[in-house]
């Protein structure tokens, strides 16, 4: 039904889709290995402009993030008490805060364009967008991605999205993606595979390119009411990852963005969040999609309550 509402007609229309289909199947499945071997000549062989912004230190954060993290980890935090330290929009819990000072956003930049220029081999971020940097593969997951996640972000999610795992954040897939004119100029409507999603707008100068954000994946409308939402310098977006969302066009000038999808296996390991149906897994390297398998050891035994008392 569904390839027939995209114009399948005859059936070698469908063998079409089929072999297509099939196609991106297999190619998705060699994408693990083929990060795995970028990651292993890069890391050999790109000499890195500014080493040490790879290492996450306080000082590359806002002075006004580090007290909204200093409250979320004090005892008597709370989400009423969060929401006067960030801007929120209308009812769809997209949130803004600061993030980055500008002089580690234009160090980062600077380092990025470095890599762009390189002779490395680089991946694409996503199907979506064609230029950007996959942060794992630069060597940045460790030391700088994994740190601002579980030690900055989490105490903040856990009061913002408790019902999306925003407590147990085990996992992500950071990138950073470009728009320029004769490049990517925009992003249409989709939603990402995370539970909460950062989007920080790191610079350069450009002019246009708001965010638009309409329903969650799971209450479409016919009609969906979409609200826009401008991207400002060193400050990020936090939102579901299961908003639909998308990029407007930048009219000039050129747009870095650094996106970290973050997930919770507690939450996703229950139902994909792509599909909606249980999820049967393959092996990965790394964070992989973010889903886990429990071992058998590790599964609480019955208990039965009357024996106890």
């Amino acid at each position: 039904q569904a390839l027939r509402e995209r114009g399948c007609r005859s059936e070698e229309d469908f063998r079409a889709a089929l072999r297509e289909i099939e196609a991106e199947v297999q190619r998705r499945k060699q994408l693990i290995h083929q990060s795995v071997e970028r990651k292993d000549i890069i890391s050999k062989c790109y000499k890195r402009k500014h080493p040490e912004v790879y290492i996450l230190q306080d000082s590359f954060l806002a002075p006004e993030f580090l007290e909204i993290v200093r409250y979320c980890t004090s005892p008597a935090a709370h989400l009423h008490g969060l929401l006067r330290y960030i801007e929120s929009f209308s009812d769809k819990r997209i949130y803004r805060l600061p993030v980055f000072t500008e002089e580690f956003c234009q160090a980062f930049v600077d380092e990025l364009e470095n890599f762009e220029q390189s002779d490395m081999p680089k991946g694409r971020p996503n199907t979506m967008n064609n230029y950007g940097v996959l942060l794992n593969e630069l060597g940045m997951d460790e030391t700088f991605i994994s740190p601002l996640r579980e030690k900055y972000l989490q105490p903040i999610t856990a009061l913002l999205y408790p019902d999306l795992g925003g407590a147990c954040l085990d996992s992500h897939k950071a990138f950073v993606v470009k728009y320029a004119l004769h490049e990517d100029l925009d992003l249409s409507s989709h939603f990402d595979n995370a539970e909460v999603t950062l989007n920080v707008s790191l610079g350069k100068d450009f002019t246009e390119g708001n965010l638009y954000f309409g329903d969650f994946s799971q209450d479409l409308t016919p009609m969906p009411k979409y609200i826009e939402i401008e991207h400002v310098g060193a400050q990020g977006l936090l939102h579901r990852g299961g908003q639909i969302h998308g990029a407007l066009p930048i009219a000039s000038g050129e747009r870095w963005n650094l996106i970290i999808w973050m997930r919770s296996s507690a939450i996703r390991n229950q139902l994909c969040p792509m599909c909606n149906k249980k999820p049967e897994l393959v092996e990965a390297e790394g964070f992989g999609d973010g889903f886990t398998e429990t071992l058998e050891d590790e599964v609480p035994e019955t208990v039965n309550l009357c024996s106890l008392w």
